[in-house]
């Protein structure tokens, strides 16, 4: 494994199971640590929530995006544990999978992404109280093609935009629950190969989010960044990151922006990357990446059989 042409993926929400870092925590104390830390830290057993669910508690934003974290850096954490000095050449997160980025960027200590992440799930899960919405996935349609269809959607405040570049073929849209319904409609009249509404009522990556964003932003102001050791990929910007002032800007438009996921892979891939490994809960990104780049390496590693696969290469 070669760390010069080598990225790591963070995974958002989406990737939440239950029972997600159960075995990981059971087989190394390194992870067992950090979901102990996290416990302490929120004043509930959060690690009980994303081992034992129920589904519903843990598909609860405000308790998703704290344990997507948790269980992605702790299988960092047993990483570097596994392979000590690897530095990879990119680090990216997708939407809140950019807050797990940032520990492994060196950019944010655990500790006070853990409180970032809890903050952005409050302060979404409230404007989608104030601001109802929803989110629907679109298969089958190009991004300039489905982007006219949301424009022609729009009526003066009812809004959607294209919210997840994902891979081609599968792109997310997210508005005000009028607008999509007109989206969803157009994007079938059009020839989208599929039209599905998404299990939630907030509308992430639109203009829906600008008070979660507006408070946000005084968080992530208020937080203590420090300089990259590695490159971050922005899901704003689809560029790499070098300064903690770049990566503050990325993060204070995030909530309301697309998510430019297949043009950050396709960066880092120009850039000489061959091999990412995603790491946390799930494959999902993994999936999306043999869409964007079919030749590419991938490996998921969130158990501890994953990290068998690694030891060869």
């Amino acid at each position: 494994m070669d760390a010069k042409s080598t990225a790591f993926l963070f995974p958002g929400q989406g990737s939440q199971s239950v029972g997600m870092g159960f075995s990981l925590a059971q087989a190394y104390e390194k992870a067992r640590l950090i979901f102990s830390e996290s416990d302490e830290w929120i004043g509930f057993p959060l690690s009980k929530i994303a081992w034992e669910g129920s589904e519903e508690i843990l598909n609860d934003t405000i308790n998703t995006q704290p344990a997507l974290l948790v269980h992605s850096i702790a299988a960092w954490e047993v990483f570097n544990e596994n392979f000590p000095g690897f530095r990879p050449t990119y680090v990216a997160g997708h939407s809140m999978g950019e807050l797990s980025a940032l520990v492994a960027s060196g950019t944010l200590a655990f500790k006070e992404a853990f409180s970032l992440v809890r903050r952005r799930g409050e302060l979404m899960k409230r404007s989608g109280e104030i601001s109802p919405g929803g989110m629907a996935a679109v298969l089958g349609m190009g991004i300039a093609e489905l982007e006219q269809v949301c424009s022609d959607a729009c009526r003066g405040e009812e809004i959607v935009q294209v919210a997840n570049d994902n891979c081609p073929g599968q792109v997310v849209i997210s508005g005000s629950s009028q607008a999509l319904e007109r989206a969803m409609q157009l994007a079938q009249e059009h020839g989208a190969r599929r039209v599905r509404r998404l299990a939630v009522s907030i509308a992430a990556h639109s203009p829906l989010m600008a008070t979660a964003q507006d408070d946000f932003n005084l968080a992530v102001n208020h937080s203590p960044f420090v300089e990259p050791l590695i490159p971050l990929v922005g899901n704003v910007t689809a560029r790499p990151l070098t300064t903690r002032d770049d990566i503050r800007a990325d993060l204070q438009l995030q909530l309301t922006s697309r998510v430019r996921w297949t043009e950050s892979i396709q960066m880092m891939a120009a850039s000489g990357v061959k091999t990412f490994i995603e790491i946390g809960s799930g494959n999902v990104l993994t999936g999306l990446l043999k869409r964007i780049l079919p030749e590419a390496e991938a490996y998921s590693i969130g158990n501890p059989e994953d990290f068998e696969q690694l030891s060869w290469l």
